[in-house]
């Protein structure tokens, strides 16, 4: 954003996980946490990414065609070191001004990141949490699947990613240079529950 830093959407950690914390993704017993999604504020994003009182909430897709999933890996043109050369299975990113629901923010991000002439269904898996890393401690994750269905995608910014369907067994050679949160996300896939979130905060 021009004239000042990027603002992002973040909720105190003690109000968000009230006391509570895991490793994964959680698909049970989400529905108050969830219902305290709404209860945060905008931060400068250095501000929000240097203060772990905060989470920063991150819509998240994971992106199917039948039994492939669409893989990234980051080049070093990207903006967060932490991230250079790492693979990834989700698209998705902060939520700003304007985003009113973390289902805008996603169709956002979409548009941003993929070439598609189409918006898929996003169907809610679970919310994702790691305090054991650096980027993990101040974001939690709303973990979203989807289903091309056979649909032509493509990265945009093809300078700061690389990305196409891959079948599983070829993800899973990657694992080891996975980003963390792909990492969780993949073994939670293994077993998945679905479930809708609260129409208000999804």
């Amino acid at each position: 954003m021009s004239g000042g830093p990027e603002l992002v959407y973040a909720v105190p950690r003690e109000v968000l996980m009230g006391g509570s914390t895991w490793r994964g993704v959680r698909t049970a017993k989400v529905g108050e946490i969830l219902a305290r999604l709404d209860r945060g504020a905008f931060y400068s994003r250095p501000e929000a990414e240097a203060d772990t009182t905060v989470k920063q909430l991150i819509p998240y897709l994971v992106l199917r065609d039948a039994d492939r999933i669409f893989l990234m890996q980051r080049t070093r043109a990207g903006g967060d070191a932490r991230l250079h050369d790492h693979y990834s299975i989700g698209v998705g990113g902060h939520m700003n001004p304007g985003d009113d629901s973390l289902l805008l923010c996603l169709q956002r991000e979409w548009g941003e990141e993929l070439v598609a002439d189409f918006v898929p269904e996003f169907e809610f898996l679970g919310l994702l949490n790691d305090d054991e890393v650096e980027v993990g401690r101040h974001h939690l994750g709303v973990v979203y699947l989807a289903d091309a269905a056979g649909r032509p995608v493509a990265v945009r910014e093809t300078d700061k990613l690389t990305g196409a369907f891959e079948p599983i067994e070829v993800v899973r050679t990657v694992y080891d240079r996975m980003e963390t949160w792909s990492q969780l996300v993949l073994d939670a896939l293994g077993d998945r529950t679905y479930s809708a979130p609260p129409e208000s905060h999804a």
